[in-house]
């Protein structure tokens, strides 16, 4: 990998962020807290539309197809094209898919809704793993997981932490409930055009404006090196998986507990929101942490006992603790706690950005594009851990568990994940 387009460092290259794509850090922040504006109300709001759980479900189960595809081809078309022209094309996806989706909410047609909402779910991943391949294009190894941490930290602030704190605000300022939440959504559009904005006349980076594959390569073969990849090298697959892993209860908890605090508990919508916000702000002051306490004491060190082992409990006390505690002030602000916890180790994922391009070399890109694809996978695969449980008769309990036991295959996995430029100080040379 390349180790930056710079001779002279900055301040910002020192803490890990590549001053050629800092203003690429902050379009990134600002178009996912557009995006993320619905995070925690779209789930009830189609619902409450199309007139059915299952089939706001089924909806939602298929836009999370979606992204699963955008993150792969998010990394395998900028190998490609480049990441500059896929970051384009995923925001032009984002905004004329949302315009169609809001347009087909308004005439109630279930088959339109369903139809746009599919195809945005192919933009978000285009635009900002897109840029996270342009980072590791660029950033030195003895700084990948601190930039990889900056990614995230620009990533989760904006889905769902900004995303949310915007949407408590924005709902009530547009009349409040389903019109108010309609409102929200609508201006999340000019969210979505100001980050990218920023980044399209921000960055002027050269690398990202190009093929990154090898010049030899066919378009076939640069689309398909991932799944190749995953098929030929047992350690991509794991490291997929484990990525995958990661954020899954994330998503999981998105579908279960805004009922369980929100109504069984009696906190209301207001209140789980800033719930969210707070769990996510804490994930956000530690994301850059945790990627530069990874590139100090191991990245796969890191990845096992904060990430692994952190998240597994922080998951346990998000759930049982606002079940155990009264439905009061302290109670609430336990319960807050406790989340923000899980958001903390959540952070401790951080280096698999950094561990998945050095397990393969020689096809870096096509290792991102798996990355990826398990980043933007999770969505969906948080959301069938919850329908498979639920199907069969398992509780929102159970569902928990069944993440816990995730974390635990994960715990596994990470030990076949170790590279040689994982060794203290192998980074620094």
């Amino acid at each position: 990998m390349a180790t930056g387009t710079s001779t002279q460092e900055t301040r910002l290259d020192r803490i890990g962020v590549p001053h050629p794509l800092r203003w690429g850090f902050l379009g990134v922040l600002v178009f996912m807290t557009g995006h993320g504006v619905e995070s925690n109300f779209v789930s009830p709001h189609v619902e409450a539309v199309v007139g059915s759980q299952n089939t706001a479900g089924t909806i939602l189960t298929a836009y999370g197809v979606a992204v699963i595809v955008g993150s792969y081809l998010s990394g395998a078309l900028s190998d490609l094209w480049g990441p500059r022209r896929v970051m384009l094309l995923g925001f032009a996806v984002w905004v004329v898919f949302q315009a169609a989706f809001l347009a087909s909410l308004a005439a109630g047609s279930t088959a339109l809704i369903a139809a746009s909402y599919f195809f945005r779910g192919f933009g978000y991943p285009l635009f900002a793993f897109a840029f996270l391949v342009w980072i590791n294009a660029i950033v030195p190894s003895s700084r990948n997981g601190k930039a990889v941490g900056w990614f995230y930290v620009m990533f989760t602030g904006g889905l769902p932490t900004l995303g949310s704190l915007y949407a408590v605000f924005a709902i009530p300022a547009f009349g409040g409930g389903f019109d108010g939440e309609t409102g929200a959504m609508v201006s999340s559009s000019v969210l979505v055009l100001a980050g990218f904005l920023i980044t399209r006349f921000g960055v002027r980076e050269p690398t990202g404006r190009g093929r990154l594959a090898p010049p030899g390569e066919s378009a076939g073969g640069v689309l398909l090196a991932g799944l190749r990849l995953t098929v030929r090298r047992p350690k991509i697959l794991a490291g997929f998986l484990v990525r995958l892993i990661n954020t899954s209860p994330q998503y999981g908890m998105f579908i279960i507990l805004p009922v369980v605090i929100a109504d069984q508990l009696g906190y209301g919508q207001s209140r789980w929101l800033l719930m969210t916000v707070c769990v996510y702000a804490g994930n956000i002051l530690v994301n850059a942490v945790f990627g530069a306490v990874g590139d100090a004491i191991g990245w796969a060190r890191t990845v096992r006992w904060f990430g692994i082992v952190g998240s597994a409990v922080g998951l346990l006390a998000w759930w049982y603790v606002p079940q155990w505690v009264p439905n009061s002030d302290w109670g609430y602000v336990a319960s807050v706690a406790a989340g923000v916890f899980f958001g903390v180790m959540l952070a401790g994922f951080v280096p698999m950005g950094a561990i998945m391009p050095h397990l393969a070399p020689d096809h870096a890109g096509a290792a991102m594009a798996m990355y990826t694809t398990a980043a933007g996978g999770a969505a969906f695969s948080g959301a069938a851990v919850v329908a498979l449980v639920q199907a069969l008769g398992g509780s929102n309990a159970a569902v928990v568990w069944a993440f816990v036991g995730l974390y635990a295959v994960a715990f596994v996995l990470v030990g076949f994940l170790r590279v040689p430029e994982d060794e203290r100080g192998a980074r620094h040379h």
